[in-house]
């Protein structure tokens, strides 16, 4: 059954087909991914998705793809699934326990921005945009458009970063080119740019 949020996501128990690809996968071990043992997120992750979601809602208004959001321990890490026209956010639990203890809230935005850019870049462009990069980079200049968004101070913007940095996808090139696109996304939707720091830790 499916239960439609205020604020335009989905939490869905749908089977997943045998069709369903893994768009990105923050770590390795995707192959691991159960289907089975989804279950419904837990309300502190929802309300975090669901600032995330209200800052995504400020960029692609009444176009907004539509994205389930649910909790499982075999997902790597955090992982975008696409399954026809449903895109799926899977996390497991004990990545987003880590991810908040070293990076707070501000760290779980930046890694849900980046899985939701995913799902933005399949359902519109920008003109700040450059055709040359690749999925996951135009996926982290999303994040930094809805980070542009999210109205963070300066001290949850590095947080947010860092937590880009520390969590790539496999496919991620290395952050010295991850950065630009974050700091392009964030200027292009009205953030500036210069706030926007290294945020690397080395990884």
């Amino acid at each position: 059954m499916v239960k439609k949020c205020a604020a335009g996501l989905l939490v869905c128990f749908l089977p997943v087909s045998a069709n369903a690809q893994v768009i990105c996968a923050l770590g390795s071990g995707a192959s691991s991914y159960q289907p089975s043992a989804d279950q419904r997120p837990s309300s502190d992750a929802m309300q975090l998705v669901a600032r995330v979601n209200a800052a995504v809602k400020n960029i692609c208004g009444s176009n907004c793809p539509e994205v389930a959001v649910l909790r499982n321990a075999t997902a790597a890490n955090a992982m975008l699934i696409a399954d026809g026209a449903q895109a799926r956010l899977v996390y497991s639990p004990q990545f987003f326990a880590s991810a908040h203890e070293g990076f707070g809230d501000a760290g779980i935005l930046a890694l849900v921005a980046h899985e939701f850019g995913h799902a933005l870049d399949d359902a519109m462009g920008a003109a700040w945009m450059q055709k040359s990069w690749t999925a996951e980079l135009r996926a982290d200049a999303w994040a930094g458009c809805a980070l542009a968004k999210s109205d963070l101070n300066a001290s949850d913007r590095e947080a947010a970063l860092r937590a880009l940095s520390r969590y790539p996808s496999p496919a991620h090139p290395r952050w010295n080119l991850r950065l630009p696109a974050i700091r392009a996304g964030y200027a292009g939707c009205g953030g500036d740019a210069s706030k926007v720091h290294s945020g690397s830790t080395g990884k």
